[in-house]
C-alpha cells in the first residue's frame, strides 16, 4: 500500500528517517511550516526557514525517492510577536507561489489571543485570494472550543470547508469537524494527541470519509512511521483495506491536490534517484559512502515487486 504522510516536520529529522519512511511505503509527504521549539526573534530567520522547506528538504526527500511538498504560514505561537508577524506576512505571498507549496499552514490558535486571531484571519484571506487549501493547527489547550472557533472563523471568511484541513483532532472534536464538512486530520504521537490504537477505534466508528492520518513527526519525541504503523494496526484489527488506503493515502491527495501542486503522477512516474546530485554544492553523502542510483524504470519495477 502506498502511503502519504501529510504532516511531517522533516527539517528536524535525519536521513535515516527518510530511508525508513521510504522503506515503509511512504511515496510523498507534506512538511508544514511550524514553530521550531524556541521563538524566532528576527524575520530573516523565518525567511531562511521557509527557504529550507521549499528547497533543501525537497531535495533531501528526493534523494530517497519521496516526493516532498510543504505548506507555508505564520504559526500561532509566533503570531504573538507582532513585529515578527508583520515581517513574515510581507514575505508569505512570495513563498505561497513557490513550486510544491500545497496550502497555507499550519495556522490557527495556540492561546487564542487577539494577535493569533488577527494573523489567522489575514492568512485565511491570503489562502482565499490564492485559491489554496488551509491547514489549521488546533490548540493543545482548550481544544474543543479552539477547534469550533477555528471552523467558525473559516466560515466567516467564506472558505469552503472542503478546502480546509482541521488538524490535531481527537475524540472530542472529530464529530463536529466532520459534520461541518471539514477534513479531519489526526496527528499520531507516541503518548499524546492521538495514538495508533485510538485512531483505529475512530476509524471503526466514523469510517474513512474526510479523515486524514499523519505522523506530525518533529523535533520532540515522535515517530516518523506514525502513518505506516497506524495503517498496519488498522488492517490487523479488521478495518477494511479500502478505508485504510483512503485515510493514509487517498484523502490527503484529494485534499491537498486542490492546490494544483500535487498529483499522483508525481510518484507513479518518478524521477531518477542519483545521490551524487548536489544542492547548492552540498550532498547528503558522507565519509566516502557509495551513492544510491536508481532509474525511473528501476523504481517502477521495485514498486511493482513490493505491491
Amino acid at each position: 500500500m502506498m502511503l502519504i504522510d501529510p504532516h511531517a516536520h522533516m527539517i528536524s529529522r535525519t536521513t535515516d528517517d527518510y530511508q525508513a519512511m521510504a522503506d515503509a511505503g511512504v511515496v510523498a509527504l507534506i512538511e508544514p511550516a511550524f514553530w521550531v521549539g524556541q521563538p524566532r526573534t528576527y524575520v530573516g530567520t523565518y525567511v531562511d526557514y521557509l527557504s529550507s522547506i521549499v528547497g533543501w528538504e525537497r531535495f533531501r526527500a528526493g534523494q530517497f525517492g519521496i516526493r516532498h511538498y510543504c505548506t507555508v504560514g505564520l504559526n500561532s505561537k509566533e503570531a504573538n510577536n507582532e513585529e515578527l508577524a508583520e515581517g513574515v506576512m510581507e514575505w508569505l505571498p512570495r513563498f505561497a507561489l513557490k513550486e510544491g507549496v500545497v496550502a497555507i499552514g499550519e495556522i490557527g490558535y495556540d492561546e487564542q489571543t487577539a494577535l493569533e486571531d488577527r494573523y489567522f484571519r489575514l492568512q485565511l484571506e491570503l489562502a482565499r485570494e490564492l485559491a489554496l487549501p488551509v491547514m489549521v493547527h488546533t490548540p493543545h489547550r482548550d481544544k474543543k472550543r479552539g477547534t469550533s472557533r477555528s471552523m467558525d472563523v473559516c466560515e466567516e471568511h467564506g472558505l469552503d470547508p472542503g478546502m480546509v484541513i482541521i488538524d490535531h483532532n481527537n475524540e472530542e472534536t472529530v464529530a463536529e469537524t466532520l459534520q461541518r464538512g471539514f477534513w479531519a486530520g489526526f496527528s499520531i504521537y507516541p503518548s499524546t494527541k492521538m495514538g495508533n490504537a485510538r485512531m483505529v477505534e475512530i476509524l471503526r466508528q466514523y469510517g474513512g470519509e474526510r479523515i486524514i492520518v499523519d505522523s506530525a513527526c518533529d523535533w520532540g519525541i515522535s515517530d516518523c512511521l506514525g502513518v505506516a504503523k497506524t495503517a498496519q494496526l488498522a488492517l490487523e484489527r479488521g478495518i477494511p483495506p479500502e478505508t485504510v488506503e483512503r485515510v493514509c493515502y487517498r484523502n490527503a491527495l484529494e485534499a491537498y491536490g486542490q492546490s494544483g501542486q500535487m498529483a499522483e503522477e508525481d510518484w507513479l512516474n518518478p524521477p531518477a534517484i542519483d545521490q551524487r546530485t548536489l544542492y547548492a554544492g552540498n550532498s547528503i553523502l558522507r565519509g566516502g559512502r557509495e551513492p544510491h542510483i536508481e532509474t525511473p524504470d528501476d523504481r517502477r519495477a521495485r514498486r511493482l515487486l513490493i505491491d
